[in-house]
């Protein structure tokens, strides 16, 4: 999908699109004020965004612990830090998203580079904050987020600071690999993402939080997502065992940089595949715990 530098000057009227049980746990709500997106253009969105017949491959990683964690404490503050992994690594997930119906917004296509972290937490154990729900202090750190709607940009950037880069995002199907490409202002594919579509079928119904620095106050926003995915496991990558083939492609482009800096292992240990996904991502959450409210 080409990069969309076209921002209408009217919402789209879908709201009947997102009725499934999923959406209906939510309420709907304006923010305090219409964004302003341009000079001329202002939209007064309703929240969360609802997302519907969502194609999500995932692709989840490991990297460099000294070098995540320096990019955390530099956007985020001191008091963030990655989830520990064996081998002095961390964690990052990449998340390629087709949106094919988004309230109120013309579909796109979107990468989402996390990084699991832990805030303000005096216990930070490895790998447990990500498979035992207890761990409040949890969160995902945003690295980079390519994304084909300069309107989605400008959203990321004005309502939640994510790093949000207008850019060309390919999704297509080869094989039994469903492959995901972000190209950079010279058309040059800088990021390759490689996703078995078929593994075995997990149920997952999930709520988390991004965090993110706006103003220099941290903050957190939840999203969740409903769907079953195609779940496949090569856990023998976390010990330094397993295929060592590249699912993960990064180019020298400047537009990689951050990714290059993070030292991220080409084979994942984890891959995710769904279609028909239903997810949604709020406001910045108004009423933050203490720990967060204490956090920089």
């Amino acid at each position: 999908m080409k990069a969309s530098r076209d921002i209408p000057r009217d919402m789209l009227e879908n709201k009947k699109e997102f009725e499934n049980d999923f959406f209906k746990r939510f309420k709907l709500r304006p923010a305090s004020a219409p964004l302003q997106l341009t000079d001329d253009i202002s939209k007064d969105y309703l929240f969360p965004t609802f997302y519907g017949d969502v194609t999500c491959a995932m692709a989840i990683s490991l990297c460099s612990y000294d070098k995540a964690r320096a990019l955390v404490k530099t956007k985020l503050g001191q008091s963030v830090e990655p989830v520990k992994m064996p081998g002095k690594r961390a964690v990052v997930a990449f998340s390629c998203y087709e949106y094919k119906r988004v309230m109120g917004v013309n579909p796109y296509n979107e990468i989402a580079v996390a990084i699991p972290v832990m805030v303000n937490a005096r216990f930070n154990p490895p790998l447990l904050p990500m498979v035992i729900d207890k761990f409040s202090h949890f969160g995902y750190y945003i690295a980079a987020m390519p994304v084909t709607s300069h309107e989605n940009t400008l959203r990321g950037h004005k309502i939640w600071n994510l790093p949000k880069e207008t850019q060309a995002i390919d999704v297509y199907r080869k094989g039994s690999d469903c492959i995901t490409e972000a190209r950079d202002d010279n058309d040059e594919t800088y990021l390759k993402v490689r996703v078995p579509m078929s593994g075995k079928p997990a149920d997952f119904d999930v709520s988390s939080y991004l965090i993110t620095n706006i103003d220099g106050r941290i903050v957190r926003s939840e999203t969740n997502f409903k769907a079953r995915f195609n779940v496949n496991k090569n856990m023998g990558v976390l010990f330094g065992k397993g295929s060592t083939e590249p699912f993960i492609e990064i180019s020298n482009s400047p537009a990689a940089s951050v990714l290059n800096e993070l030292e991220i292992q080409a084979n994942p240990f984890q891959f995710r595949y769904a279609e028909h996904m239903s997810s949604c991502f709020d406001l910045p959450d108004e009423n933050s715990p203490a720990w967060l409210k204490n956090a920089g």
